[in-house]
């Protein structure tokens, strides 16, 4: 089981460092006018959401390996997997983003992308004290 708890928080933690830099890369692809650094951003927010795609399925895959084959479980576990769902959910709108920066159809200031790099670091926040803390 420590091989796969390990495994898990392996690919957690690297699919957060997406989560965290992809919102960034955003914020300073809002303040940009120049062609250039609009092309040379847009190929790197491709190319990080195509690499947290595996991330994300390993970190699910073996946090349903731990939960379903080892048990582990608690009143803690239904916050915590809401908060794993709204996380899988802020990750396909981080797509959808990149996507229309692709497309030069973003909407948003970088004001708004500042306010959305905070989601994912509110969220890991509770659910590491869901996890280590267990409060019910």
């Amino acid at each position: 089981m420590l091989w796969i708890k390990s495994l898990h928080i392996i690919f957690v933690t690297s699919w957060f460092a997406g989560l965290f830099y992809l919102p960034r890369l955003l914020v300073n692809h809002a303040m940009v006018t120049d062609t250039a650094t609009s092309d040379r951003l847009k190929l790197m927010e491709q190319k990080l959401y195509c690499f947290m795609l595996p991330l994300a399925i390993l970190a699910l895959v073996f946090g349903l390996w731990l939960w379903l084959g080892y048990g582990i479980s608690g009143r803690w576990m239904h916050p915590k997997l809401t908060l794993v769902a709204v996380l899988i959910g802020y990750h396909f709108y981080c797509g959808k983003l990149v996507n229309d920066f692709k497309h030069d159809r973003n909407q948003r200031s970088h004001v708004w992308y500042r306010w959305f790099n905070e989601l994912p670091v509110m969220v890991l926040s509770i659910v590491v004290i869901l996890v280590v803390v267990k409060p019910f």
